[in-house]
């Protein structure tokens, strides 16, 4: 093995690389039609469904917006110049339509500033006002929207900090927000490109193992933590509605503010020192401390210290109160949470976490309400009688529900749901909410009934549900269940007090719009008008088909034929597949088929669907399920079952009569990238790969990846198996790799691209590298997004049409 390695180390030190200087390019005309759209908005209600909210946006940023100075900073990613995240979704305008009159036309809001990039929305407790900001091109503003009048005003002259969220917070009474805004005496920042330094950079362990995954842009030195400190602290200021504003809390590094149901009282997250090179700022010393409305301190509830050294295992948690929220259906009392093992996930316990409550003024002792068996997951509060925890364990895939009485903590919660997460057939759905009186959105009961509203998954195709469930007895009765079958209904809300659903309906060829479904009367009332934006292609073929694999395991995958494909020649055609691995405890909830034909045709920047104007048969979304039984982990077979699923899908199409086997490629991004990789280096089923931010050597990930919890000590073997790079020798089809050089997401460094790439020019694969200049895990700019669609299609008809 060494001597190996010192070969392959010797081969990319001395093989040149051929560096190609290209503009961007851009695909053929039918891909760029179909991605040059506009894009349907995003959408907001109010919470009787009076008025709908529309807002839009561009489907991509520039590369000229994605070069703007940018700081990469403990796990975040500010403009500098501006300070908000400098990849954040932006909108440019707002339509206002009220549904109390289904033929009136939206409005669209007038006074909103040229050029506008707007975000961090937030709807007053009156649902009369929106607030958001609006980013200039040197700082952030707030302004704020008179929905009935659908108007727009600039508040304030204040500069917003918009660098961690949670900007605007409205006061109770709806004529103020509390906002955070930059402090007048911030410190310049330091340019830690040309700054000088003072010394080395030293970090030390004291014997406490911190087995930390690979997180990106962490604090490397000392101009890093200035810089840091500087750009998320925060004054929080009272804004009314005038535009007046005064100090409420002087500069702090403010995470998070959460106003009480009442208003009465509001609780300020903020980060301390020391901070760490290891782990981003969400794990760096914090102090919750709650103030009245008038910014007195009333007291500190939690003081957490830096955590770089939690257990091993995704169920890993501090052993320290967490959690902090307020109950929702009183109007000031606390929640929080104890670990009951210790934060250790292999500790074994009967329980594993406690649940309190403190009331105001929150200095008294606090009060036990109940215990999970699994990790604390959350709360849905109803009122003083009814309640509904739910926990979840990762290692088994288990979830619980629980039923408790929060006044009655003494009596014993009731298991209402307890089942496997990734069992969709059997998924109950979601409890239905609504806002009370205190603006806060809580269980919806209903004659001592609560609702849920389920996906509905089934063997026989999916059909969405609402279920009613008695308190009482916890036995649920089916209300309404969605009966079409060339269409997808998806269940919105359900409205109790107008007995109607909300409801978005979509076919393949029709984009999802929002209705009012009456349950007396069945009569549906259209509130969106949205088009299809990918004409194009609406009559394109498609079908869900099914599949086995070798070992019986039923697989599913969508499959597009080409735009005027003749069924009747069935002329043998290329293909291109793409999936995406994911992890399973039990072979029942993996051979589950989640996908939907009759679910609207959308295509992103990412999808495979383009090729169908190429005359390529295209397989999407096909089960690629890794199962790990018993004590059997899903990653001891990885290469095997990857193979499986691959061929099985190919045998399918090919025995359908549609395909050429000796033109097939399949591609992926991110763990699917990885996949690409690996089927590549382990099987001759593929004429070409494309891989697109992927990890290839998991001995740079030495902590865990993706589902994988062993280190790199524990199951060596196990990393060198799934390596693609310690397989580079294997690799003889042709295989595209493309990341962005700015890659944010955990593990998936640029570098695990490049030296990828250079291990299989080493050893004389057919290979391109082609790294994307200021583009993250995703990619942003219109620019790069066209450029990889057109490096795609040259490397698919040259290594796959062309064959």
């Amino acid at each position: 093995m060494k001597t190996y390695i010192y070969a392959l180390l010797l081969v990319l030190i001395t093989s040149g690389i051929t560096q190609e200087r290209l503009k961007y390019q851009k695909p053929p005309q039918e891909i760029l039609d179909l991605v040059d759209v506009e894009l349907a908005p995003r959408v907001m209600f109010d919470s009787d469904y009076t008025m709908m909210i529309t807002l839009q946006r561009d489907a991509f940023k520039s590369i000229d917006e994605l070069s703007q100075p940018e700081l990469r900073l403990a796990g975040l990613r500010i403009n500098p110049r501006t300070s908000i995240g400098s990849r954040i979704r932006t909108y440019h305008t707002i339509m206002i339509k009220d549904l109390k009159d289904a033929t009136s036309a939206p409005r669209e809001v007038t006074g909103l500033p040229a050029n506008a990039r707007l975000a961090n929305f937030s709807l007053s407790p009156d649902e009369k006002k929106l607030a958001m900001t609006n980013t200039t091109a040197e700082s952030v503003e707030l302004w704020l929207v008179h929905l009935k009048k659908a108007t727009a005003i600039k508040l304030t002259d204040l500069k917003i900090n918009a660098t961690m969220g949670d900007v605007i917070n409205w006061f109770e009474n709806s004529k103020a927000l509390l906002v955070k805004a930059i402090p007048e005496d911030r410190k310049p920042l330091i340019d830690t490109g040309i700054a000088v330094p003072k010394g080395p950079i030293i970090s030390t362990s004291d014997g406490k193992k911190a087995q930390n995954r690979t997180y990106q842009d962490l604090l490397k030195n000392g101009n890093d933590e200035h810089n840091f400190e500087q750009i998320s602290t925060s004054e929080l200021h009272k804004v009314t509605l005038r535009g007046r504003s005064s100090l409420w809390l002087p500069g702090a590094m403010v995470r998070s503010v959460n106003f009480s149901p009442d208003g009465k009282f509001v609780m300020v997250k903020s980060i301390g020192k020391p901070f760490s090179y290891l782990v981003p700022y969400n794990r760096f010393p914090s102090k919750t401390i709650i103030y009245t409305d008038k910014s007195k301190e009333v007291a500190l509830v939690s003081d957490q210290p830096l955590v770089e050294d939690l257990p091993k295992g995704f169920m890993a948690c501090i052993d320290q109160p967490r959690e902090f929220s307020w109950r929702k259906d009183r109007p000031a009392t606390l929640v929080y949470v104890q670990a009951l093992d210790g934060g250790d996930p292999a500790n074994e316990v009967d329980y594993r976490d406690e649940v309190f409550q403190l009331e105001a003024p929150f200095t008294g002792q606090p009060q036990y309400l109940l215990k999970t068996i699994n990790r604390f997951d959350g709360i849905i509060w109803g009122n003083d009688r009814v309640a509904i925890a739910s926990d979840y364990w990762w290692n088994t895939r288990n979830t619980k529900s629980y039923l408790f009485n929060p006044s009655k903590p003494q009596a014993t919660a009731q298991l209402v749901f307890s089942r496997d997460y990734q069992d969709r057939y059997n998924d109950p759905g979601d409890f239905v909410v609504r806002k009370n009186k205190l603006g806060s959105s809580v269980l919806e009961i209903d004659q001592d009934n609560v609702f849920l509203i389920g996906d509905g998954y089934t063997e026989k195709g999916q059909f969405p549900f609402l279920d009613r469930m008695a308190l009482a007895s916890l036995k649920t009765t089916r209300v309404y269940t969605s009966e079409y079958t060339d269409k997808l209904e998806r269940i919105y809300d359900f409205d109790v007090e107008q007995d109607r659903l909300i409801v978005e309906i979509e076919s393949r060829s029709d984009f999802p719009n929002y209705y009012s479904r009456s349950l007396q009367t069945n009569e549906l009332a259209q509130w969106s008008q949205f088009p299809n934006p990918f004409e194009s292609i609406a009559s394109v073929s498609k079908e869900v088909i099914t599949y086995a694999r070798e070992d019986g395991l039923e697989l599913s995958g969508t499959l597009y034929l080409p735009i005027g494909y003749d069924r009747l020649t069935k002329e043998k055609m290329p293909m291109i597949m793409w999936a995406y691995p994911r992890e399973y405890k039990d072979k029942s909830s993996a051979g589950q088929n989640t996908q939907n034909p009759n679910q609207f045709t959308y295509l992103w920047y990412g999808s495979p669907i383009y090729w169908v104007t190429q005359g390529y048969v295209v397989l999407a979304d096909a089960a690629f399920p890794i199962v790990g039984e018993g004590d059997q982990e899903p990653n001891d077979s990885f290469r095997s079952q990857l193979v499986a699923n691959a061929r099985a899908a190919i045998d399918a199409v090919d025995q359908m009569g549609y395909i050429d086997r000796d033109r097939i490629a399949v591609g992926g991004h991110s763990y699917g990238a990885f996949m690409v990789a690996n089927l590549l280096s382990h099987s001759d089923l593929f004429a070409a790969g494309i891989a697109r931010s992927g990890a290839y050597n998991r001995t740079l990930t030495p902590f865990g990846f993706q589902s994988e919890e062993r280190n790199y000590w524990e199951a060596p073997e196990v990393y060198y198996t799934m390596s693609p790079f310690m397989h580079a020798d294997k690799m003889k089809t042709p295989l595209l790799l493309i990341h962005g050089e700015a890659d944010n997401n955990s593990g998936t460094y640029p570098m695990q691209s490049e030296r990828y790439f250079n291990a299989l020019k080493g050893l004389g694969a057919t290979t391109r590298l082609v790294m994307l200049p200021k583009e993250s895990h995703g990619y942003r700019a219109r620019e790069s997004v066209l450029h990889i669609l057109w490096e795609q299609h040259e490397w698919l008809e040259k290594y796959v049409k062309g064959n």
